[in-house]
C-alpha cells in the first residue's frame, strides 16, 4: 500500500531498522530519534562538523565581499554562497530520517530549502550574466564559469526529478518506478555538492578574486573538506541501494 503522498505504508520499526546504518559508525549513530524533533537533524552525529565547514566557507565569501568595494557583481558570490549553504542544510535535514513520518516531514523541508537555494543561485546567475553583457564580457570561458554552468544544469534537472518522483510518482508509471530512481537522486545530490565546492574553489583563480576579493584557495578547500567530513559519514548505505 502507498499513501497519496507516495510514501509506502510500512511498519515503522522494521523500516527504521533497515535504513539507519551510516557509512561510518554504528546503526543509529546518525538517525533521527523518534522522540526528537527534526530540528536536531541539523546537528546529529558529525553534522556539527559539516555546519562548521559550510558556515566558515560562507563567512569567508561574505567577509571578502563586504571588505571590498561593493558593486552589482558583489551579489553574485553572496547569492551563490547562500545557495550552497541552503543546499547543505537540505542534505543535513533529510539524511537522518528513517521512519515514514520523519521522511515525509524531512522531504518537505528538504524541498523548500532546495527550492530557496535554486532561486538564490539563479538570481546569482542572472546578475553575473547581466554584468557580462553590460560590460561586453566573454561568457563561460573560465574553469569557474564552465563548472558553474554544468552545476546549474545538473541542479535544475536534479530538482525537477526530485520533486516529480516524490510528489507526482504517477509521471513515472507509479510509486514503484519512482522509488527505483530515488537512490540515483541521492547519489547525484552528493555529486552536485562536490561540484559546488569545485566551482567555488575555481572562483579563487579568477581575475576578479585575485584583484578584488583575495579569497584564498586553501581556505575554501579546508572549509569544503570539513563540510564533507561532516556529511559523508552520515550517508545511509541502504538509501543508496548499497545494502
Amino acid at each position: 500500500m502507498a499513501s497519496a503522498t507516495g510514501i509506502p505504508d510500512q511498519n515503522p520499526a522494521s523500516r527504521g531498522s533497515e535504513e539507519n546504518e551510516p557509512l561510518l559508525g554504528e546503526p543509529g549513530d546518525a538517525s533521527q530519534k523518534s522522540e526528537k524533533g527534526i530540528q536536531f537533524n541539523f546537528i546529529i552525529g558529525t553534522a556539527v562538523i559539516a555546519q562548521a565547514g559550510i558556515w566558515i566557507l560562507t563567512a569567508i565569501v561574505w567577509a571578502a565581499v563586504f571588505t571590498a568595494p561593493v558593486s552589482l557583481f558583489s551579489a553574485h558570490p553572496l547569492l551563490n554562497s547562500a545557495g550552497v549553504l541552503l543546499t547543505t542544510q537540505a542534505i543535513l535535514v533529510l539524511q537522518p530520517t528513517h521512519l515514514p513520518k520523519q521522511k515525509k516531514q524531512g522531504t518537505n523541508i528538504h524541498a523548500v530549502l532546495n527550492m530557496t537555494s535554486i532561486l538564490s543561485l539563479i538570481a546569482g546567475l542572472i546578475i553575473i550574466e547581466y554584468n557580462k553583457i553590460s560590460h561586453g564580457g566573454i561568457h563561460f570561458v573560465s574553469v569557474h564559469a564552465i563548472l558553474g554552468l554544468v552545476t546549474y544544469i545538473l541542479l535544475i534537472i536534479q530538482a525537477l526529478v526530485g520533486i516529480t518522483q516524490y510528489y507526482t510518482p504517477s509521471l513515472y508509471g507509479g510509486l514503484d518506478n519512482a522509488k527505483a530512481i530515488w537512490k540515483y537522486h541521492r547519489m547525484s545530490g552528493y555529486l552536485i555538492l562536490l561540484l559546488f565546492f569545485a566551482t567555488i574553489s575555481a572562483a579563487t583563480q579568477t581575475d576578479f578574486n585575485k584583484n578584488t576579493l583575495h579569497i584564498q584557495l586553501w581556505a575554501i578547500i579546508v572549509a569544503s573538506v570539513l563540510t564533507l567530513i561532516g556529511i559523508v559519514p552520515r550517508i545511509q548505505m541502504q538509501k543508496l541501494g548499497l545494502k
